[in-house]
């Protein structure tokens, strides 16, 4: 429990870090919402949460690591990773068995703080980037070259689509 939260806060930090520092837009360039700074914001967060990803990779137990199929690899994403990490497993994982997967978790402890109103839909985005890159890390440990993103259509709910790209 006291993990969980630790996680949380040292999160959101991260999160509110990056936007402090978010640089203001030019007033100069025709941009007025400042979205060249968010887009940088949300690209460091996926690689830092790419970079813990391949660590928490590299500390499976080797005898989890022969995985037959790329299904088996997203089963293990959904059930082990996400219990290590959140404390509960993936709520659902769907395929179209042509290396696109679509993980949903209705209650992303991440986002649960958020669900209280529509307001707070906007800011979720912010809140995935770390898990996508987070996801994408640990399937490159394991040898999958993905790309994960992340959508939310009602709080606290999340859905991650994983692209596996094919060499």
């Amino acid at each position: 429990m006291v993990d969980a939260v630790l996680f949380e806060f040292l999160h959101t930090e991260m999160v509110a870090e990056l936007w402090a520092h978010e640089p203001d837009p030019d007033p100069g360039s025709g941009v007025s919402d400042g979205l060249p700074g968010q887009k940088i914001s949300l690209l460091v967060l996926e690689g830092m949460g790419f970079r813990v990803g391949r660590a928490l990779g590299e500390r499976l137990p080797r005898e989890m690591l022969p995985f037959r199929e790329e299904l088996d690899v997203l089963k293990f994403l959904c059930k082990d990773l996400w219990v290590a990490v959140f404390q509960k497993q993936m709520d659902s994982l769907r395929t179209n068995h042509q290396g696109t997967y679509v993980l949903q978790d209705n209650s992303f402890p991440l986002l649960l703080r958020m669900a209280s109103g529509l307001q707070y839909l906007e800011e979720a985005p912010k809140f995935l980037a770390f898990t996508c890159g987070l996801l994408r890390g640990t399937l490159s440990t394991l040898g999958i070259k993905s790309l994960v993103t992340a959508s939310v259509a009602a709080l606290p709910a999340c859905k991650f689509q994983v692209v596996i790209q094919r060499s």
